[in-house]
């Protein structure tokens, strides 16, 4: 039986007050009051009801955890609070220098908050009346997507907080920090692998394995279909609030009140009355932070007084009352097993060496790159030696050090001299660290890495044909370079084992589907040395069709913005080899599109007036392709690099100091992603 609008309205109310409790219970305090099965006798009945009366759903329904919507774009919002950037630190003496500032600005005594330094998405969540309205990324600090219906499917973020306290401001904004479990991260990872198997056998191209958790998480937040999103079981830690008037004095009591009105926080942090103690606190979580369920890239210290962080203020990019200590990366020692000399798609020789597996940073370490030559020669490292191992960013094991070598007498590392593969005579180019192999016309891992990467999803994008696939077409004789892809028959495909008619048929049809991709994308698969995928897309636009790229002289190939001698040289070179030349003509016989039918790039304003700019360091909730496309789209001109002939260099988060100390030498201005988005959304 139905029931009657009113009986069903406050029959939704109940429910939803108590399920959120459950919820909060189950997630914050780790208490079940009902079992699973009541719990989800419970949710139905609400979302029965929902379904029955849609305008009597809460906005605070704990419906919304399993997702359900998809959002073709993100709304951008302002900040009412604008989210800054810390300083960062990496050592006792910048902590004291720290502590020197804040001695100068602050009468009397303080005391400091010390708390981990969680490796996530930064999240700004706005809550009105105690009912959560809105999710915001960082974006540049001044505005940021709204991703609301993602943070919903967060079962540690209360969709309505605890209204037992009456002091909760009536508008508040909580900031957090969304991450993906090391758990969870490690779950995705083997569906994706075992999904991929299955992919292969059906001739698809594999999914990519999650690169890192931070990654992951970032990526997930950005995803369209909140449904998709709550699979993925991202959780969240809130660290701060924000209001016009907040009912405490300093930040303990703000961790206390946010844990109160039923926000998820970490128990790790720490109140600390001198230096020394924030000290010991760094070192206590130095190698204890590697045992958490989820990753960190430092330490948080604040101020704890809100009195005196207002008389401390802030600069233009962060607070002065609190800073970031990051650790040095962790260092540990095994035994170099072996090196084997891999090539790559240009032929570039890449020595990675083989380890007794240790474990750094919370993963199994088992091999690591050598880098090159001259890295080798720099270590002085032999086959057995015992080896410091680091990891880049903590991300990409690295040797950085021998510790000692064997007892028993190291076995010396020589760079080959021929290609391990086809044993052509390796050449090192002049002003060069790499050495490559010259081969490219009959080396087995150049060819098929040519034609991995002519298929990858920014190229062609023919997503049937995985790297295994590949592999066997080439070994069974189908393909030897990227034209043969185009002449593949059906019964080829379906004598070889595994392979079954809808396999075969997906195959083909991403091939011929490929044909469909404009011609920056085909000029970019090409594999031409130096032409990514930005190159390719100015070279397409400015010359229109492969004919008038192939006549261009080296002087009007460097007349193109950005297009450096380098450039053109090697396109010079690549049109000019023979066996290069008759597969382009075989690729145009087949019918890919080589002639520039479109403008790639839509132009929308002119803010940024013609000047040349080149982007650095990240931008929350922008890829780099983002970036240069904004650039573009707003009259502004790409350069690849530093130079005096750039206008304008905008500096985003970690930028590589290498090009900040250029661009200062140079005169070059420098603009802060606040400046640069308030100059083209004024």
């Amino acid at each position: 039986m139905t029931p009657n609008k009113d009986s069903a309205g406050r029959r939704i109310q109940e429910l939803t007050r108590l399920i959120n409790r459950y919820n909060h219970l189950y997630y914050q305090d780790h208490i079940s009051e009902v079992s699973d099965f009541e719990f989800d006798k419970l949710l139905q009945e609400l979302s029965t009801l929902e379904n029955a009366f849609p305008e009597l759903k809460l906005p605070q329904s704990p419906t919304q955890r399993v997702g359900g919507s998809i959002t073709k774009s993100f709304n951008t919002v302002k900040h009412d609070f604008p989210m800054l950037s810390l300083s960062n630190t990496y050592s006792d003496e910048d902590l004291n220098d720290f502590n020197e500032r804040i001695q100068k600005d602050v009468v009397g005594t303080y005391e400091f908050v010390s708390e981990l330094k969680f490796d996530g998405v930064a999240i700004s969540l706005v809550y009105e009346n105690g009912i959560l309205t809105q999710a915001i990324t960082r974006g540049d600090g001044e505005q940021g997507d709204e991703v609301t219906s993602n943070i919903k499917t967060i079962k540690t973020i209360p969709l309505e907080l605890n209204k037992s306290d009456t002091n909760i401001p009536s508008r508040l904004v909580v900031r957090g920090e969304v991450f993906m479990p090391k758990a969870e991260f490690e779950r995705i990872n083997a569906e994706i692998l075992q999904d991929n198997q299955e992919r292969e056998r059906l001739g698809k191209k594999s999914n990519n394995l999650l690169a890192n958790p931070r990654n992951a998480a970032s990526g997930t937040l950005k995803n369209q279909d909140a449904s998709a999103v709550a699979k993925r079981r991202l959780d969240c830690y809130i660290y701060d609030v924000l209001a016009e008037e907040l009912p405490f004095q300093n930040h303990a009591q703000a961790l206390a009140a946010l844990r109160l009105w039923g926000f998820q926080v970490s128990n790790h942090y720490q109140l600390c009355p001198s230096l020394e103690d924030v000290k010991n606190y760094i070192k206590l979580w130095e190698h204890q932070r590697f045992d958490l369920p989820l990753d960190t890239d430092g330490i948080v210290i604040k101020i704890n007084d809100y009195t005196q962080r207002k008389d401390l203020g802030f600069t233009a990019k962060s607070p002065r009352w609190a800073i970031a200590y990051k650790y040095k990366a962790e260092s540990v020692r095994t035994t170099l097993l072996s090196v084997n000399f891999q090539v790559g798609r240009t032929g570039k020789i890449t020595p990675v060496a083989n380890l007794k597996p240790i474990l750094l940073a919370g993963t199994t370490v088992k091999r690591a790159t050598l880098h090159n030559a001259n890295e080798i020669a720099r270590l002085g490292v032999e086959i057995g030696d015992t080896v410091f191992l680091e990891k880049g960013g903590e991300i990409i094991p690295k040797i950085t050090a021998v510790d000692s070598h064997s007892p028993r007498g190291g076995k010396p590392l020589d760079f080959p001299s021929v290609c391990p593969e086809c044993h052509t005579e390796l050449q090192r180019r002049e002003g060069e660290v790499d050495f490559f192999c010259p081969n490219d016309r009959s080396c087995p891992p150049q060819l098929i890495g040519q034609i991995e990467h002519f298929v990858h999803r920014k190229a062609l994008n023919i997503e049937s044909l995985g790297g295994k696939t590949i592999e066997t077409f080439f070994k069974q004789g189908f393909i030897k370079n990227v034209a043969d892809l185009y002449e593949l028959k059906t019964e080829q495909i379906l004598s070889l084992d595994g392979f079954k008619e809808q396999s075969t048929k997906n195959i083909l049809e991403g091939i011929a589907n490929s044909r469909k991709q404009p011609f920056s994308k085909v000029l970019f698969a090409l594999g031409i040395r130096f032409v990514g995928e930005s190159v390719a897309e100015k070279l397409a636009i400015y010359f229109g069709n492969l004919d008038n790229l192939r006549a261009a002289t080296l002087e009007s190939l460097v007349e193109v913005p950005e297009i450096g001698e380098r450039i053109a040289q090697s396109l010079i070179d690549y049109f000019q080899t023979p066996e290069n030349a008759a597969i382009l003509e075989r690729l145009i016989g087949h019918g890919l599109n080589f002639t520039h039918t479109q403008t790639v790039m839509q132009k929308v304003g002119d803010a940024l007036g013609g000047k040349t700019y080149l982007v650095t360091g990240s931008f929350e909730g922008h890829s780099r392709e983002d970036m240069d496309r904004i650039v573009r789209e707003n009259g502004g001109k790409l350069a690849s690099g530093v130079s005096a002939k750039l206008d304008v260099l905008v500096v985003g988060d970690k930028a590589g100091a290498s090009k900040l100390k250029k661009a200062e030498q140079l005169g070059v201005r420098m603009m802060s992603a606040q400046e640069f988005w308030a100059l083209i959304k004024p």
